[in-house]
Parts: C-alpha cells; structure tokens; sequence
C-alpha cells in the first residue's frame, strides 16, 4: 500500500514578500538611523540672515562627524542650538577662534588678533561688495569659544547680538546643498 505524505506546506507568496520586505526595512533601518544620528543631518535654512550665500528655505545637509575628531575653522558655515533658547537652530559663519581677539567694525572691517602680533584684516570674499555692519564689537574669547557672524550683516542676529557660541552648542558643517535644484552640490569653505 502505497500511502501520499502530504508535503510541507509553503508560506504564501504574500507572506514570503511580506518578510523580505520587512527584513529589507530593517536592514536599512540599521544603517539609516545611525547615519541620520551621527554623521549628517538635513536642514533648512529659514530666514535672510546668510543672503547671498544661503537663501530662505535652501535645503542643507550637516555633517555631524568631522567635529568628534576637529575643531570648527575659520570661514566654515555652521548650524548650532541657539545659546539662549537651544531648542531652535541657527545656520552662521565662524569668524573668530579660541584665544583670538575678534573686533568687528561698522566700516565692514573685521581684525582679528592671535597668533599674528598685529593682528589682520579678515578676508570676507563670500561677502557682498560694500557691506556696512549694522553692530560691531570687540570680542575676547576663552577656550571653546567662538564668534559666529551671518553674511547678511544688516540682518543677522548672531555673535554682536547675543555674545559668543561655546562649542558645545555646535552641532555640525554644512557640506552639502539638496535644493534647489540648480545650487545642487557640495559647500566649498573659503
């Protein structure tokens, strides 16, 4: 007597696709979040304060990384938790260093003394010609400090506002511009 074993029944094609895709979502979540968490972030700039360089609604990615393993330089375009209220974000030039003595002029001047015994005149090339500052102000700053300056100078609520930027507000670079379209690419710092 010849007896049929019935065979092994098979998962669905519905239930088979259903767990690669679910895999699929989490492996991809695996490698997404750390990304988004650790290493870049998008952001979006919101008001005229970095005009011409950065306009209202320029979609922007940080990077989050190089600063675990550098300071911020000179000239990088940085966004920060604002210092007196950290729950907003705030996209601004560095300017000054720590140890530096940063003095911003109305003329549109800004010296900065350190390392050079009589100090320099800072190079602003990504500035527009003939930009006249609307505050200025003499800056000391200590370990961790920073002075952070928008392009939009008339317009900026930055370091002459509210003093300097400690470090630890500092949450990446801008390396990269999404949109729009045809300012596509990576962010060159001078």
């Amino acid at each position: 007597m010849n007896e049929e074993v019935p065979a092994p029944s098979k998962p669905s094609t519905f239930l088979r696709t259903l767990g690669e895709f679910l895999r699929l979502a989490l492996i991809a979540a695996a490698i997404a979040i750390p990304i988004r968490y650790f290493v870049a972030q998008p952001f979006i700039v919101r008001g005229a304060s970095m005009e011409p360089n950065f306009y209202d609604l320029d979609y922007l990615v940080i990077d989050e990384l190089s600063y675990y393993f550098r300071e911020p330089e000179r000239g990088e375009v940085v966004v920060f938790h604002y210092p007196l209220n950290p729950s907003e974000y705030f996209i601004k030039r560095v300017i000054g260093l720590p140890g530096e003595t940063v003095e911003v002029r109305a003329s549109g001047v800004t010296i900065i003394n350190g390392d050079h015994p009589d100090g320099f005149e800072l190079d602003e090339s990504y500035l527009p010609k003939g930009l006249k500052e609307r505050l200025d102000g003499t800056f000391t700053l200590g370990p961790g400090e920073f002075v952070v300056l928008g392009d939009n100078r008339p317009f900026s609520s930055d370091s002459r506002t509210w003093g300097t930027l400690d470090r630890k507000y500092i949450t990446g670079r801008v390396v990269f511009r999404a949109w729009p379209p045809a300012e596509f690419g990576f962010i060159l710092n001078p």
